[in-house]
């Protein structure tokens, strides 16, 4: 078989740009996922716990679904190449959830009116749960195959970089689709709708992704051409995974616990907002009218999110390039271990002060440590990855940044849950503040991992 691999062209600028653009459209409709489910899924009925539950559908799906994809992208000959098709499909089928997903209500109530059956309350619920678990599937489905095209179509020595663009997308998609509501509301005093945001996150998802599937040239790969590693089965690319190197257990290790402290926030950031600064109670079982009530007061809140994580993100932008060129210079574990060390007392301190523009400051010196865990770890897997298995290797270091997500949702939630406390004599509250306190220790501990890996080509 030729090899390929010593002919790969070093990327310019463009090219790494039509490259990101599509991890940019994944990042904004997963960032409108990430701030508005809470608010929809509460509305509809949805307790800290279940809202946690209804989460395990990305830990699952991105457990199962990712290294899945990932093996068989690797196996995959097609006119349109061995991952795009991935991409694509991807995109188009997680959009729609995103239209269906903010409307569940309204669509039953829809169908109830026009067929005269009394539906039970919790429909509604049950079906905004399937959309978050098609658009989590979606989302997967994407995002591995797109992983594992740097190794595909990247000169090796540009990996750190290319990651870091990967890193900027995301920054970059998760600052507009943060901000675009915010900004219409200061800028124009118009408040747009979570529905409208839906649509317009599924929009960019779709745009996005196309155009980085049509600029996007992957290498022509005939079905004689696929190699033996190609053709094994998930389970053998498993065993393939844990014999790369002694340090890829260390480094599976670091992502869970990195991703059980940044899961933390981005998982229930918008509750912390509206529910413990902006002093909403709890109101997943109370009327209409209380929830009216409350309704500018939650607007508010979910506003003030999503103003804290575009500057999170903005940040997360900012850096991504620089911790590329300076890990490029000093070695991916330093960087990545200082970065993790930022994020974690940026953490600690917001657990203990209630001053919406401090915490909007330590969201923002968090998002250097977001840079850092968007680009570094799968930078310093490259180095251990062989050719050909790029699909199946990234997709099974998935199931470590999808598995703490379930320790997430299922431990931390049920913590919050009895976290509960009076206010006044008709409602609830949950300490959302711990939060922060579990994501700073997870940290701590992801920072002491990291800096025990031996990487290639550095003093260790």
């Amino acid at each position: 078989m030729e090899d390929n691999s010593n002919k790969l062209k070093p990327f310019n600028t463009m090219h790494f740009l039509n490259f990101a653009l599509g991890f940019f459209g994944l990042q904004f409709a997963w960032q409108m996922r990430l701030i508005l489910s809470g608010p929809v899924t509460e509305n509809l009925g949805a307790s800290p716990i279940i809202y946690g539950l209804i989460w395990l559908a990305g830990p699952f799906t991105g457990m199962v679904v990712q290294p899945l994809i990932g093996n068989l992208s690797d196996k995959t000959v097609s006119p349109f190449g061995r991952r795009i098709p991935y991409l694509f499909a991807g995109a188009i089928f997680a959009s729609i959830a995103l239209c269906i997903f903010p409307n569940s209500g309204n669509i039953v109530h829809f169908i109830e009116n026009t067929t005269g059956i009394h539906l039970h309350h919790l429909t509604a619920l049950l079906l905004a749960a399937i959309m978050i678990w098609v658009i989590d599937a979606c989302v997967n489905i994407a995002q591995g195959p797109y992983r594992a095209l740097v190794p595909d179509i990247v000169p090796e020595e540009q990996y750190p970089i290319a990651n870091s663009y990967i890193s900027l997308a995301i920054g970059l998609g998760s600052v507009v689709a943060a901000g675009a509501a915010p900004f219409l509301k200061w800028a124009f005093g118009y408040q747009m709708s979570i529905n409208a945001q839906f649509m317009m996150a599924a929009l960019a998802f779709t745009l996005g992704m196309t155009w980085t599937c049509l600029t996007i040239k992957e290498r022509k790969i005939n079905k004689e051409n696929i190699t033996t590693e190609n053709k094994t089965s998930f389970l053998d690319a498993l065993k393939d995974f844990f014999k790369l190197s002694a340090e890829v257990p260390k480094i599976c290790l670091m992502q869970f616990f990195t991703w059980i402290g940044a899961m933390c926030i981005l998982m229930y950031f918008t509750q912390y907002s509206i529910h413990t600064l902006f002093s909403v109670p709890d109101l997943t079982s109370a009327g209409e009218y209380t929830k009216n009530i409350y309704n500018a007061t939650v607007l508010d809140g979910t506003n003030f999110a999503s103003v804290c994580m575009a500057i999170f993100n903005l940040v997360c932008f900012i850096a991504a390039i620089p911790i590329g060129i300076l890990s490029a210079k000093y070695g991916n574990k330093k960087i990545h271990t200082i970065s993790l060390v930022l994020m974690a007392l940026a953490y600690l301190a917001a657990a203990f002060v209630k001053d919406t523009k401090l915490i909007a400051a330590l969201m923002g010196i968090a998002g250097i440590g977001w840079a850092s865990i968007c680009a570094l770890p799968f930078a310093m897997l490259s180095e251990f990855v062989k050719k050909g298995s790029e699909g199946s290797v990234m997709g099974i270091f998935n199931i470590f940044i999808a598995g703490p997500q379930v320790f997430v949702c299922t431990l931390v939630s049920w913590l919050i849950n009895k976290s509960s406390f009076s206010v006044g004599s008709d409602y609830i509250n949950y300490h959302w503040e711990y939060i922060f306190i579990i994501a700073a220790i997870c940290l701590l501990l992801g920072a002491l991992v990291t800096n025990s890996i031996k990487e290639k080509g550095f003093k260790n």
